[in-house]
């Protein structure tokens, strides 16, 4: 039974997930094309989501400047999107509500502009009600104006809990890669679910630390993911871990990838944080998807602060959550030991950033 003083005790692989630091060439032209082959050759959109809601329906929200009309095409995969009839139409800056689609493991939509390149776009959460944050990584779009590739490379938590469906799903969406983040431990315990045929690498970012700890208040917890969070870059086990996966993520062999850990928040989220930084995606952007994971993970979070009493909750809360400081960490750290982040991922990692962008950015 809990009491007020005394401390949350945190301990073994069910809650390691919340415990951090215990855890081709392009050829070279003559001559500029001329500006109307620019233009086609551009992605016009500046910000594009798509939004599967609870009644089946799918909102999309665009904004394409200069770009006076946009119709949508939809299809069951990126490479099956019917041009037979536009499932809407509107202007270069819209929201729109498609209905009636039927039934599909996932509904993908082409955005054609009347002037610069289409693009392609599903909603980025896979809908897998035993994995509530299994999600697409990409559907960004860079500084440059460039976008990450959806469909290749995905986030989630634990995969051991994942119904024979959900295996079943992910088989048909062509995933046969899986880099799980944990440790030994945390995979004895709840051992991924995977589709026939994926390949399973462990990479583990904690290594040896360990995760059974004691913590007396909310800003000794908060200051613990923060340390964690620095030591994912700079220990040597997270070195080595998010070296490899940033490497496969860059191999086309490797896709489609999938990369976890136990709750698919702070491993993952500085995974996906510095993929997404590697790829020149801004970092408000690379922030609003690693606080997303509050909201994929609301649900359980509430589930598992209600059976505390008060005051063990406020302690236990920073664990659950992601907050913008954790991810700061990271970042500072990254500055801290390397200076810049290509100097983190060539130092640090032992990747190329331009072999991640080549693999996984379009446009």
């Amino acid at each position: 039974m809990f009491t007020r003083t005394s401390p949350v005790r945190i301990a073994g692989a069910a809650l390691a997930g919340a415990l951090l630091a215990t855890g081709t060439g392009t050829a070279a032209l003559a001559s500029p094309a001329p500006a109307h082959r620019q233009v086609a050759r551009h992605i016009p959109y500046t910000a594009a989501t798509v939004a599967q809601n609870a009644d089946g329906t799918v909102t999309l929200t665009w904004n394409a400047p200069g770009v006076r009309h946009v119709t949508v095409f939809a299809g069951t995969a990126q490479d099956r999107i019917s041009h037979e009839r536009p499932v809407a139409t509107a202007s270069g800056k819209a929201t729109v509500t498609v209905r009636n689609l039927g039934t599909a493991d996932r509904w993908w939509f082409e955005l054609v502009p009347d002037r610069g390149r289409p693009l392609t776009l599903a909603d980025r959460s896979l809908h897998l009600a035993s994995a509530p944050n299994f999600r697409d990584a990409g559907g960004y779009r860079t500084s440059d104006g460039r976008w990450v590739r959806m469909g290749v490379l995905y986030r989630s938590g634990d995969l051991g809990k994942l119904t024979d469906a959900d295996v079943a799903k992910l088989k048909r969406l062509g995933v046969r890669t899986v880099y799980d983040l944990r440790t030994p431990a945390e995979q004895a315990a709840s051992p991924d679910r995977l589709p026939a045929g994926a390949r399973s690498v462990t990479a583990n970012v904690s290594g040896t630390a360990g995760t059974d700890v004691s913590i007396t208040s909310p800003e000794a917890a908060a200051r613990m993911m923060v340390d964690g969070e620095k030591a994912m870059v700079s220990s040597a086990s997270g070195r080595a871990a998010y070296g490899s996966l940033l490497a496969a993520a860059a191999d086309p062999r490797s896709a489609n990838l999938v990369y976890h850990c136990t709750a698919g928040k702070d491993r993952t989220g500085w995974a996906s944080a510095a993929i997404l930084t590697a790829l020149g995606v801004p970092r408000a952007t690379v922030r609003q998807d690693y606080l997303a994971s509050n909201t994929y993970r609301a649900a359980e979070n509430a589930a598992v602060l209600a059976q505390l009493p008060p005051a063990q909750a406020a302690i236990y809360k920073p664990l659950l959550e992601v907050r913008p400081e954790y991810l700061d960490a990271g970042f500072d750290e990254v500055a801290a030991r390397y200076g810049s982040f290509d100097r983190y991922l060539r130092e640090g990692l032992g990747v190329s950033g331009a072999a991640l962008r080549r693999q996984l950015l379009i446009g």
